[in-house]
């Protein structure tokens, strides 16, 4: 009885290794994401005029820090281009860490809004290549457009000038409060080249709850952007030539924005 049980131990000491063997981890990555939120904002100011927005991405990212994605969303600012009600984007970068808490992230940023141009111009379709630095959960990201125009705005002065140079400086914070909290902060800065009335500060503060079969989240913006109130009236967006001045809205004033996101 004693040698069967020891010859046992032995077969099970040599066999047991064959069972525990995993296959090696890929190092390839694939995810996507759906947002229904109640109104599209970006760096403060409104997209889709106050309205509700469904938004989506997919990523593919490999261990060396390699990634390129896609995401877009309804929209309803763009007059630049027939028939267009939605902005895609595509990106692409390079993302690591180092001493420890420290990560970076560089890479290129193509936004773009379907349709056909009404006439020349300035077009809406932009281009920026980004930077970023993070310590622990704050993060410092600047981005420069590098396309001809930033968002159609063109010159100012009408002198034919463009908007290449124009620039976005980004400090944030998301910090996890343990349960499925969290909160987040963030200011940002957007210069437009030669189109000074559209140069502003936005700010953020949120909180975020993962749920289990999603994350919902609710944040509060605003910005000192020029909106309808002002003269330059740069972020009162909609309505027509001619048209009563409540047909327009201000896209830069300070809102609530309540979204739900779930994650493949």
């Amino acid at each position: 009885m004693k040698k069967s049980l020891v010859a046992l131990a032995i077969v099970g000491a040599f066999a047991a290794p064959a069972f525990a063997e995993e296959a090696p981890a890929s190092p390839h990555s694939v995810t996507a994401n759906v947002t229904l939120a109640s109104d599209y904002v970006f760096r403060g100011v409104s997209q889709s005029q106050r309205q509700p927005a469904i938004q989506g991405g997919v990523d593919y990212s490999h261990s060396s820090g390699v990634y390129v994605g896609t995401w877009a969303s309804n929209v309803a600012w763009v007059n630049t281009k027939a028939n267009n009600s939605m902005e895609w984007d595509f990106y692409a970068g390079y993302r690591g860490t180092f001493a420890g808490d420290f990560s970076y992230d560089v890479g290129a940023l193509k936004y773009f809004y379907p349709g056909n141009n009404n006439g020349g111009g300035a077009t809406p379709d932009s281009t920026e290549v980004y930077a970023a630095i993070g310590w622990k959960f704050i993060t410092l990201k600047y981005s420069y457009a590098v396309s001809k125009y930033l968002f159609a705005w063109g010159d100012e002065s009408a002198s034919g000038k463009d908007n290449r140079g124009s620039s976005y400086i980004d400090l944030s914070a998301n910090y996890d409060l343990g349960n499925g909290w969290g909160v987040q902060g963030h200011v940002g800065y957007q210069d437009v080249k030669n189109y000074g009335s559209a140069s502003y500060t936005d700010w953020k503060l949120g909180v975020t709850k993962d749920v289990g079969f999603g994350v919902v989240g609710l944040a509060y913006t605003d910005t000192d952007a020029n909106g309808c109130s002002s003269s330059s009236r740069a972020y009162c967006f909609g309505g027509s030539a001619g048209a009563a001045s409540t047909s327009f809205k201000d896209v830069a004033k300070a809102t609530a924005v309540l979204s739900f996101t779930k994650s493949f």
